[in-house]
């Protein structure tokens, strides 16, 4: 199994910290936006005696509410056809294990959210990797491009969207090249949508299936982990109009045999959450993205492209091993007390060296914090440069 490039970087930070090195957690996507509060009330109004499992593929009336929740987004899924999952961690590792057999193929635009390598890795699934660049705002290559990577072993094609770690949001031109693809060699389309509500710039997120022709190709994973701040609540959902499909996903969701039953209650709940809580977060959200990318582009030598969805954004430094530089940011820095953890991009390519000058960074503290880590990677970076070139 590979590594998280997220994760492993924290006994660092837990040395930095013992030291009393305050650190500004720019490496992952757990989002300081409070849960609803209706959401964590609800388990008060629950009289529970006895904690039992639930239905292997969750409540019915969760998954009623979820059906009305996408009937409202223009995606016609029915209660039938959603399995809630641990996660859509859960639901991501079903998907490619139900699609796919060992030594069989998924193709996936990088750089793409790590544990899709773990899932694929754990199903010996191999991950063939679609090139994107920063350049380009991460969009998608062209169909001669994708169609060159389709072999007789190619199952599926893994997106994020939004994405994560670029924050791309595929627009329509994108979504028709792949939907063509998918159609025309017979290949599923495992789309990772949990970041739906957060689309920029008057830009509308559409999802895999909505799109015409997809019944029997289109898998939709989703969760409530960033959508409502409840990343601890560990429910996510797999749904597909495809019964063969969701026939055998079932099959994975009994031997595992229930989501939790708390945290359903909770995700159930948050169905019922105001409109203005999105409206309010997403306001915030692109205060910090507009701040974050802004003062990173002003850094002599770095890159950043400007994400139109989710909460994260990819930057490229004038450095040689990102790896490097984010252990040393933790290990042998700081500023005023303080320094910055990154996610180094290594571990977000199959090709690592690709990864070898970009960290990506998670806009998910409040601008005054957002201030203070810029001015300490800044002053970092520049203190690394000067450190790296002495050695030499």
């Amino acid at each position: 199994m590979p590594e998280s490039p997220i994760r492993k970087l924290a006994p660092f930070a837990l040395e930095a910290e013992k030291k009393g090195v305050h650190i500004h957690h720019l490496n992952i996507g757990q989002p300081d936006i409070a849960s609803p509060k209706n959401a964590l009330n609800s388990i008060k109004k629950h009289k529970i005696e006895t904690l039992s499992y639930a239905p292997s593929n969750g409540f019915e009336s969760y998954r009623n509410k979820l059906s009305k929740y996408y009937q409202e987004k223009r995606i016609e899924i029915s209660s039938e056809e959603i399995i809630i999952t641990t996660g859509g961690s859960e639901a991501l590792s079903f998907a490619i294990s139900c699609v796919c057999d060992p030594g069989d193929e998924v193709i996936i635009p990088e750089p793409y959210y790590a544990n899709y390598l773990g899932f694929s890795t754990s199903a010996s699934v191999n991950v063939i990797p679609l090139t994107c660049s920063l350049e380009e705002d991460f969009a998608l290559p062209t169909s001669e491009t994708i169609k060159s990577l389709i072999s007789e072993k190619t199952k599926a094609i893994i997106l994020c969207n939004p994405g994560n770690p670029t924050g791309r949001l595929y627009d329509n031109i994108e979504l028709e090249r792949i939907r063509s693809i998918a159609i025309e060699h017979d290949l599923y389309v495992i789309s990772d949508e949990v970041y739906r509500e957060f689309a920029y710039d008057g830009k509308k997120h559409k999802s895999i299936l909505s799109l015409e022709g997809m019944e029997e190709n289109g898998i939709l994973i989703d969760s409530v982990s960033k959508r409502y701040s409840l990343c601890g609540a560990r429910i996510g959902l797999i749904a597909s109009k495809n019964k063969i499909f969701m026939n055998s996903a079932m099959k994975f969701a009994q031997a595992r045999l229930s989501p939790p039953t708390l945290a359903q209650i909770v995700s159930e709940a948050a169905l019922e959450t105001d409109k203005n809580y999105f409206t309010e977060v997403i306001d915030e959200y692109i205060s910090r993205r507009n701040y974050m990318v802004n003062r990173l582009n002003k850094i002599p030598g770095v890159k950043c492209s400007n994400p139109s969805g989710a909460f994260y954004c990819v930057a490229e430094l004038p450095i040689n091993n990102s790896d490097h530089f984010c252990q040393w940011m933790l290990k042998d820095y700081e500023f005023r007390g303080e320094t910055v953890m990154l996610a180094p991009c290594t571990g977000f390519y199959s090709n690592q060296e690709l990864g070898k000058k970009q960290v990506r960074l998670a806009y998910v503290l409040k601008i005054k914090e957002l201030q203070r880590a810029m001015d300490c990677l800044e002053h970092g970076l520049k203190k690394y440069l000067e450190s790296t070139h002495a050695n030499h």
